[in-house]
């Protein structure tokens, strides 16, 4: 049994991102502890680049924010989750400000091993989620994680527009399958 930690980058509560990962987190909970954080509950700044947190004690970040809970619940997380919304070709900027605050040292002492990547856009073209997948094999590589998987979902503008879609079982079974 692992620990999995679910980064949801959308505000919409019940949209198409918030659906995707809990499709995910039901299919994950069979086999591990799962815990979604999403970017709806938690106020984070983005990182400003100061790098005062590779000098302070703790690696504490100056800022005040909700981070420090999440940086918590890294780190003891074995796989990571990202969940996004892609808004002009990009996650959410949201989840991109909670994603830049990794850059304090502290993310060193994470035991994460894998990473894995549920992606939905409004719309469909063969490029939509090429950038991120660009940034998302940079990480791996940096990192030296596995990729646990993608599931990334084109076509699904309004709210609810996946509810009859398939990678909601591809999601299910990506997190069932997580060991």
């Amino acid at each position: 049994m692992g620990n999995i930690v679910i980064l949801v980058g959308s505000n919409r509560k019940g949209g198409n991102t918030d659906l995707i990962a809990q499709s995910f987190a039901k299919g994950a909970k069979e086999n591990n502890e799962v815990e979604i954080i999403s970017v709806a509950n938690y106020k984070v700044h983005p990182c400003i680049g100061c790098n005062s947190c590779f000098t302070r004690d703790g690696n504490k970040c100056f800022q005040q924010d909700d981070m420090q809970q999440i940086y918590l619940k890294l780190s003891v997380a074995d796989v990571i989750v990202i969940a996004s919304p892609v808004y002009f070709y990009g996650i959410s900027s949201q989840l991109k400000a909670m994603i830049d605050r990794l850059h304090n040292p502290i993310r060193d002492s994470f035991k994460v091993k894998k990473l894995a990547l549920l992606l939905v856009g409004a719309a469909n073209i063969p490029t939509l989620f090429d950038p991120i997948k660009s940034q998302y094999q940079a990480v791996l590589s940096f990192f030296q994680l596995e990729n646990a998987g993608m599931v990334l979902v084109p076509s699904v503008k309004e709210k609810g527009d996946i509810k009859d879609n398939p990678a909601l079982h591809d999601a299910y079974e990506l997190g069932k399958n997580m060991k």
